[in-house]
């Protein structure tokens, strides 16, 4: 067996979690150096690097499995994965920058690069397990690989494939698709918060002896007596202003949930591209971090509901409205290049005019949560 062939198995290992490391302790640099002169585009390498390791993994799995088994050949695969695939999939990842590409882009890629790595590491140790196996006589070399084996190699490689895939599918969608997907994330947390409202009773789920402050001890004796007593006046108040509020909270999250699609769809679709400028990224970063913390705020407005508490649920609803309206005016007008010095009225839009009319609604409907 070629002494090569091991040593070139333990440097992928080696390499692999070296370079893992060094994704997860480098620090994200606001901006790429122009320093030294490069004009490689991080996202061409990064995709480029992702399918070149999936090519050369498809080969090594192919050349494990099938008879004869050949040193030579699984060596210069994995000569060439360690001396370019690996290096250029961390070099890419870590030259993808905050301000160039949003913090959530650059963490998203270093976290995909490093699952990459990982899956590709633990490929390698099969393969050199299978060639231990092979030093010491207990598989032979033109014989066929046992069926165990093979799927063990196989479904290894397939990992890989999955994480190289998921690689090219973040720069395939670019900064712009990348966000929109995570908007559509957060929509969904707002419908289901929405169904959970719109399916909760208060009436059911009401305990009135925490709401008004009981101190009995002896609950669990009277289940039964309180099962048939008649709601109190200040009870049958408490249910009513439940049910008030729940209605109000619903008119307020509906419109709220309404701007998602409605942004995916007339600003981030129609934005395109892999990239974007940076004052377009600086947008991109505030406007994410408003839609992602909105269903935060209207958990906590339904929580609070839950618990009985309308005035809590009203301020964490006043905070979503707020931080919607926040993000409606950042993209209210189409998207502009940095040097558009036109003027800012001429670039208005059906979305623009769908904003106004969203504003004045939640203007309208706020007043009674």
């Amino acid at each position: 067996m070629s002494e090569k062939l091991f040593r070139l198995l333990k440097t992928a290992v080696v390499l692999s979690e070296q370079f893992q490391a060094t994704l997860d302790t480098t620090p994200q640099a606001e901006t790429t150096s122009t320093s030294t002169g490069t004009t490689t585009d991080p996202l061409v390498l990064l995709s480029d690097s992702a399918k070149t390791l999936r090519s050369q993994v498809t080969k090594l799995s192919l050349l494990a499995i099938t008879s004869p088994f050949t040193p030579s050949a699984i060596s210069t695969v994995v000569g060439a994965a360690n001396d370019s695939a690996l290096p250029s999939l961390v070099t890419a990842a870590l030259l993808l920058t905050p301000g160039e590409y949003t913090r959530a882009f650059t963490s998203e890629a270093r976290v995909l690069a490093k699952t990459a790595l990982r899956e590709f590491s633990t490929l390698v140790e099969e393969v050199l397990r299978l060639a231990n196996r092979h030093e010491a006589g207990a598989l032979i070399a033109t014989q066929e690989l046992p069926a165990a084996d093979k799927d063990v190699i196989t479904s290894r490689t397939g990992r890989v494939w999955d994480a190289c895939d998921t690689v090219i599918d973040l720069v395939s969608k670019g900064v712009v698709g990348f966000v929109a997907g995570r908007v559509q994330q957060w929509h969904d947390l707002i419908k289901d918060a929405i169904n959970e409202l719109e399916e909760w009773d208060p009436e059911d789920d009401t305990d009135f002896d925490d709401l008004l402050g009981s101190g009995d001890e002896d609950g669990e004796d009277d289940d039964e007596d309180d099962d048939d007593k008649e709601p109190t006046q200040e009870e049958k108040n408490q249910i009513e202003a439940l049910h008030k509020q729940k209605k109000s909270s619903l008119r307020v999250i509906k419109p709220i949930a309404q701007i998602y699609p409605a942004i995916i769809s007339n600003r981030l679709k129609k934005k395109g591209g892999l990239t974007a400028s940076k004052s377009q990224i600086q947008k991109l970063e505030s406007l994410s971090s408003d839609l992602q913390s909105i269903p935060g705020h209207v958990d906590e407005a339904a929580g609070s509901l839950y618990e009985g508490s309308v005035t809590d649920s009203v301020r964490y609803l006043r905070l979503a409205k707020t931080t919607a309206e926040r993000a409606i005016q950042l993209v209210s007008l189409p998207w502009r290049d940095e040097n558009d010095t036109s003027n800012a009225e001429d670039k208005e839009d059906k979305f623009t005019v769908w904003s106004r009319t969203w504003m004045k609604v939640m203007a309208d409907v706020i007043q009674d949560a």
